[in-house]
């Protein structure tokens, strides 16, 4: 919270300037601006490394790395893509937007708020830093199953110690964002005036408190089965490998929701402004969030379907798992419900919110698929999951990370992207991301499979399709640096309220908005009635 004297406006603007700033700012705009930064660096450097998967994967035959090295690009490549591009960037839409959406002159924490960004540079360079060690960098796939995690080389401890630290930030940024929105909201904004961006992320963030200490624990009963001679994991000891898939899992899948529920609250808000019409449906869309939430925890063993679970728990996870597509199922019908009969306009972030709705359903349904305990016997480990779950993260949660981008980056610079220059980054996003992982589905089906540097040349014709789309979506994504770069120079000047249909606190601030805002709360009156937002 800001401590100037509230007389003159313009001592609230005074702040560090140059790298001083960066390094101790409790802004929560500037810290949205580090982690944005951040996770736009990860995308990239998790992107080269999809690429290196992608041309190994082009011809049949090992022409490009060694297999060891492929298996660390594919284990790498997720870890980075989660914790270090994904969630790094939902942390800081959050960061900018939800002080602004509820009327609050900063998040609850600030000082904390520094610290679990900069823990993230510090973890993601120790993870990176295993490349050049002896054995190389983790290659038992994200998921670090013993008993083969246990034979990575000196980057085992490394890994573990890394991971430890981002579960450590985001634990810290989830509790700042709870304790802002349960405490700062301004005079009159209840829990049910707050825009859907808000409800998701309180409700992400209570996942995030309660699912990260368990991974904190699965890695670190790898790490006493390592070095102190435990047996958790290992059988000759009277431990269970299996048991360690329980444990990620129970952790892993409430992830899942961590990486798409932000996701879920930027669509509610771009489709309402561009349909031209209150949200359809806000109470549902909050229970529906919470619902997800809630089954999340109870799903997690469709994971291991084939691992030999009693008939009993794989009747009760399969049943489970299609229980969580009826609240999804409310969602997709409330955004279309929102659109239908709107007065719609297709600017560069309704374009990605309509693209999210299509293909999020598409990857919703094969995951339907994969919830079918016998089909999943054929399915499990092949690249059919594959394309699942990147129908789910590439147009679910990066999609929606970029929609937001075009969306508030006016309200954060000041200035206009170029729109034409926009759209061209959407079709090509678009075409290039379903060249990639279509055809996953075929060669899945048809028995390839995952995590494998060499195939049978009958699958060949679909990988060097895939591939090439690989490296169209990887280069355009250099278009939408350019565009945000641009616009940050030399765009043309933004209105306060940015978009014609735009409802919120947000869009009553000044563009670019002020360094700091709300010092005092803003009238109750500006606040929009339940399902305005």
């Amino acid at each position: 919270m800001s401590t100037a004297a509230p007389a003159e406006h313009d001592h609230h603007e005074e702040h560090a300037t140059g790298l001083t700033r960066w390094l101790t700012t409790t802004n929560h705009k500037d810290i949205g601006t580090l982690y944005l930064w951040f996770s736009f660096i990860m995308f990239f450097v998790g992107g080269f490394m999809a690429l290196i998967i992608r041309a190994e994967l082009f011809q049949p035959g090992l022409q490009i790395v060694d297999p060891q090295f492929f298996n660390s690009m594919t284990t790498m490549h997720a870890l980075i893509m989660i914790f270090g591009a994904v969630m790094p960037a939902f942390v800081g839409l959050a960061n900018w937007m939800i002080p602004m959406m509820l009327g609050a002159p900063d998040m609850a924490l600030p000082r904390m708020n520094n610290w679990s960004f900069w823990i993230l540079p510090f973890a993601f360079a120790m993870l990176l830093g295993t490349l050049f060690m002896d054995g190389g960098a983790p290659a038992a796939g994200w998921t670090m199953y013993a008993p083969l995690v246990l034979q990575t080389g000196d980057a085992f401890p490394f890994m573990i110690f890394s991971i430890h630290l981002m579960g450590i930030s985001s634990v810290m940024g989830a509790i700042n964002i709870v304790a802002t929105i349960l405490n700062m909201r301004a005079p009159g904004m209840t829990l049910l005036r707050m825009p859907l961006f808000v409800w998701t992320w309180l409700i992400t963030a209570y996942l995030l408190i309660a699912v990260m200490p368990v991974l904190a624990g699965a890695v670190t009963m790898l790490l006493t089965d390592k070095f102190f001679g435990t047996s958790f994991f290992n059988a000759a000891g009277g431990g269970d490998p299996v048991m360690f898939q329980h444990i990620f899992w129970f952790f892993g899948h409430p992830e899942v929701y961590i990486l798409i529920l932000p996701a879920f609250g930027i669509m509610s808000q771009i489709i309402p402004t561009f349909a031209r019409k209150p949200l359809f449906g806000y109470a549902s869309m909050v229970y529906a969030s919470a619902s997800i939430a809630f089954l999340s925890f109870i799903v997690w063993a469709h994971h291991m379907f084939t691992v030999g679970m009693p008939l009993a728990g794989q009747l009760f996870f399969m049943f489970a798992t299609m229980l969580i597509a009826v609240p999804t199922g409310v969602k997709v019908f409330n955004w279309v419900a929102t659109m239908w009969r709107g007065a719609m306009t297709f600017e560069t972030p309704m374009l990605f919110a309509i693209s999210f709705v299509i293909l999020f359903t598409i990857g919703g349904f094969s995951g339907l698929m994969l919830a079918i305990t016998p089909a999943d016997f054929q399915y499990h480990d092949s690249y059919f999951v594959v394309a699942h779950f990147h129908y789910v993260l590439v147009p679910g949660a990066i999609f929606a990370i970029i929609a937001g981008v075009y969306y508030w980056l006016p309200k954060w610079t000041g200035r206009m992207y170029s729109e034409p220059l926009g759209k061209l980054h959407f079709w090509t996003s678009m075409i290039f991301m379903n060249i990639t992982f279509f055809p996953m589905h075929f060669v899945g089906l048809a028995g390839m499979p995952r995590r494998i540097p060499d195939y049978a040349v009958q699958f060949a014709d679909f990988n060097m399709i895939a591939s090439i789309g690989a490296f169209g979506f990887g280069f355009s994504q250099l278009i939408f640096l350019y565009i945000v770069l641009r616009a940050i120079r030399t765009g043309e000047p933004a209105t306060a309220q940015v978009w014609e249909g735009a409802h919120g606190l947000e869009w009553t601030l000044p563009s670019p908005a002020p360094y700091h805002t709300f010092d005092t709360p803003p009238d109750p009156q500006l606040i929009v009635k339940e399902g305005h937002s």
